[in-house]
This record gives C-alpha cells, structure tokens and sequence, in this order.
C-alpha cells in the first residue's frame, strides 16, 4: 500500500467527522435568505393547485418576473391577471411538458419576449389513481411523461443558460409518494420516485457549479384538486397540507437554498421508518 492510500484512509473519517460538525453549526444558525428581485421565475402547471400559488407567493416575495406554462388557458389567463395585479409583471404560454418538441419551441419564445429564466420550478403532474389492472395504457404513459420526462425537457431547456450566467435554480414539486408508495396510484408514485433520482444525480451533478443550485420539494397529500377523494388512514395525524403552505415554505426553501423539503417534518420519520 503506498503513502498516498494510507493518507486517504486515514484523512476519511477525519473529512467525515469535519462535515458533520459543519452541518451541525449550519443547522443552529439562521439562514440567510437570498433576494428575488433579479429573479426570472418560470412555474410549469401555474395555473391552478400548488402552481397558482407558488405564483403568488413568488410574486409576494418580490421575484422581477412570473411565467407561467400550462394547457388550460382559461386557468393560466386568470392567475396572470392577479399576479399582475399586485403589480409583478407576468406572462403565461400554452405548453405541455410531457412535448419535446413543443417546450424547446416554447423556451425559446420565453427567452425572446420575456429574458433568462433564473428560477425553474417544475411543478406540472397529473394523477389518476387506479390500480395497475384498471389503468389504461394511454393513462400510465401520460402520467411518465409528464411527471417525469417534462422535467427532462425543461431542466435540458433553460439550464444552460444558467449554468452561462452562473445563476439559477432548478426547483422540483415532489412527493413524499416517491419514498413511500401507495396502492391505488401506481402511475404517479412510479413516475415521482423517477422524478426525484432525476433530481438527486442533478443536485450532485450541480454541486461544483457556482451559482446553480436545486431544490425538492417533498409533501404529503395536499388538498388540491387533484387529490380531491383521496382518503389517509389517520387524517388527525396526517391532516392534508394547504398548497398556500406549500407554496410558502417552497419559496423560502429556494431562497435558503435547501436541497430537500420535508412537509409536514413528520415525513422524515415515515422515511426512516420505512427503511
């Protein structure tokens, strides 16, 4: 064994034992919070659930600009208006995530009429909630297409850019069904559990790129309209989360830069105890 083996055997737990104090210290004391004046904010599904009001709170928190993408008109016109009503400039665009083709054209309409787009937030997801046998063929690939595959397009769309300017960040609405799966969806926990290693080998890839960072966003059931009918064995222990909550805790998560979210902070122990 030469010397310079011998040296990293014996620098490892050293190098251990000195992140996990820096994490401790980093953990005790108050996180600086970032400003979003500058920031470019681009929602996909911005235009009703979790979406709308990340819309709001990104705008109430003082971001420059709000895009919003999505496939019903009707909702991202009507989120557009009150966003531009409280006086931040917003645009929405027709577009669905789970179109290759379509997003890159979109990306590329975004960056001429409204600029670099800083701060992505891939929020975009449908559910159908059904077994594996009562689920249609057509269902289970719209749900891998745009539960996981969208977030390919996107993040391939405007990362570039921010890696350019060595200023971004990449933001994924999650859930906790991806650590923990339920019967009954099996379409949407396969398609999150692939949407979070996405984001786990990109947080690890972006580590050494200044500037650029991510966050995921992990929740239990939220009562938005796409869960409306879902039932939790113990609702007065796991009562539903409000998506305005979601939206708040996200944006400060952005603005701390913290990689993973937990919500409610019990989820936690729900992974641990599964493992």
């Amino acid at each position: 064994m030469d010397f310079k083996c011998l040296g990293c055997m014996v620098l490892f737990p050293i190098h251990i034992l000195y992140y996990i104090l820096k994490a401790s210290v980093c953990l005790l004391q108050p996180s600086r919070r970032r400003t979003l004046t500058k920031e470019v904010v681009l929602i996909t599904g911005g235009g009703r659930g979790i979406g709308r009001h990340l819309a709001q709170e990104f705008a109430k928190q003082g971001a420059k600009k709000v895009i919003l993408w999505g496939r019903t008109e009707k909702c991202l016109k009507e989120t557009c208006e009150e966003i531009s009503q409280s006086g931040t400039e917003c645009h929405y665009f027709l577009c669905d995530v789970a179109n290759r083709e379509e997003v890159y054209k979109q990306a590329k309409v975004v960056r001429e009429k409204v600029g670099d787009v800083t701060i992505l937030v891939n929020n975009a997801a449908v559910v159908h909630g059904k077994s594996l046998m009562d689920c249609d063929d057509d269902s289970l690939l719209k749900s891998q297409h745009i539960n996981t595959m969208g977030q390919f397009w996107t993040t391939k769309a405007f990362l570039p850019r921010m890696l350019e300017l060595q200023h971004g960040h990449v933001v994924c609405i999650n859930s906790i069904l991806s650590q923990s799966p339920i019967p009954g969806a099996i379409d949407y926990c396969t398609s999150k559990a692939s949407s979070l290693a996405f984001m786990e080998s990109l947080t690890l890839g972006l580590l050494d790129c200044p500037g650029v960072g991510c966050t995921t966003v992990l929740p239990f059931h939220t009562n938005t309209e796409m869960f409306q009918g879902m039932r939790v064995r113990f609702p007065a222990l796991f009562p539903p989360l409000k998506p305005e909550t979601v939206a708040e805790r996200t944006v400060d998560a952005v603005r701390t830069n913290t990689a993973y979210l937990y919500m409610p902070w019990t989820m936690h122990a729900l992974v641990v105890l599964k493992r």
